[in-house]
């Protein structure tokens, strides 16, 4: 085996390991890296930004994720020396240098990027890491109408992914008439909900779909925004079926909590995982669900989870809708005759209740590409 150093403003060399280099405090162990045809150029950066942390000549080592990165960002700062730069299918991986540092950044396609740097001091690895994000971070212009929302998913290489996007989210005032009565008023007290009036860690939103349960909870995000973040989990069974994923996703580091913020998790149409039968269909995952809302798991965490939900409330576990694990649990359907006369501002051919998506498809005369005899049971999603 040989072992790696990097000379500095140098590319990483391989040099021998000896005796006495072995015998040296700083290098508790001897590193060494072997490469065979299975590798690839982004195995061998991952393995030399380790090589002067090993090799003790930079014990200093700080990493970040960057959920959006800025277009055009280098991901280094502007006297970096490039050392290594290696691009295959939906990733870009670098490693540069400087006076004392070095740096690897992974860039992937879908915007998010991991940086690591490695210094020989910790206020020079904090200075180069600060550097390097301040340069990537995305510049948005103001529009009072956005929402930043984080969307998680679960990777087989790289795990728990978080992707932040700017979300349309209209204030609840401008979509009220979208709701039926009694909905709208029970939605008006959860929008005003502050920390202080939390009574409940649950929100449950059941109706039928295209009832507006979605754009309710964008519009929930908005007006949550000064005291609460808001995260999608786009695949509600993995997060828990999987404690690691959970731990990662759902509740994330101690400085996501800073100041008593807060953090919504939002599992859109989870009807398995809240039903009836939850407990013999999907196993652990609903004792997870129940312990991150009030057990063990969610003590001492600012954690919200709400849930929507196409089935009627009386179907669903009873564990769930217990008295005190729910802040809110309110039905979202359709509007009745009247209510959506009134919203489409006529009353000719209304014979019956209808559905939000059914009403603008009205109000739009949308027709959709259908083939012949195909006939449509339920609304679309919002």
């Amino acid at each position: 085996m040989a072992a790696v150093s990097i000379e500095r403003h140098g590319t990483p060399r391989l040099a021998p390991v000896t005796a006495a280099r072995s015998r040296d405090p700083a290098r508790l162990l001897p590193p060494a890296i072997g490469l065979d045809s299975a590798d690839t150029p982004r195995d061998v950066i991952d393995a030399l930004i380790l090589a002067p942390f090993a090799e003790g000549s930079q014990p200093h080592a700080r990493t970040t994720r960057l959920d959006e990165v800025r277009p055009g960002a280098t991901l280094a700062p502007d006297d970096a020396q490039m050392l290594r730069v290696a691009a295959d299918d939906g990733q870009e991986c670098r490693l540069v240098c400087g006076e004392g540092w070095t740096a690897r950044s992974v860039l992937w396609r879908s915007g998010q990027a991991d940086v690591t740097v490695t210094a020989v001091t910790a206020e020079l690895a904090d200075s180069v890491i600060g550097r390097i994000v301040s340069d990537a971070e995305v510049t948005r212009p103001a529009d009072d109408r956005a929402v930043t929302i984080g969307f998680w998913h679960r990777t087989e290489r790289r795990g728990a992914l978080r992707a932040a996007r700017a979300v349309r989210a209209e204030p609840w005032a401008n979509i009220r008439a979208n709701y039926a009565t009694a909905t709208a008023v029970a939605l008006d007290r959860l929008m005003a909900v502050t920390p202080a009036q939390l009574c409940g860690r649950l929100l449950l939103l059941y109706g039928p779909p295209g009832t507006g349960k979605t754009n309710a909870l964008r519009a929930l995000a908005r007006e949550w925004l000064p005291w609460c973040e808001t995260d999608c989990v786009l695949d509600p069974e993995a997060l828990f079926g999987d404690p690691g994923y959970l731990i990662q996703a759902a509740l994330g580091h101690d400085a996501d909590e800073t100041a008593g913020r807060w953090r919504l998790m939002l599992l859109e149409d989870c009807d398995e995982l809240i039903g009836g039968d939850a407990k013999r269909a999907s196993g652990q995952a609903l004792s997870r669900l129940l312990n991150l809302t009030d057990g063990l798991l969610g003590q001492g965490r600012n954690v919200l989870v709400g849930i929507t939900t196409n089935e009627d409330i009386r179907s669903l576990h009873p564990a769930a809708v217990r008295p005190g694990r729910c802040l809110a649990q309110i039905q979202v359907g359709p509007l009745a005759v009247g209510e959506a006369a009134a919203w489409l501002g006529r009353t000719d051919g209304i014979t019956s209740a209808l559905t939000l998506a059914d009403l603008y498809a009205r109000r739009d005369a949308a027709k959709p590409i259908v083939s012949p005899g195909y006939a449509a049971r339920v609304g679309l999603y919002l």
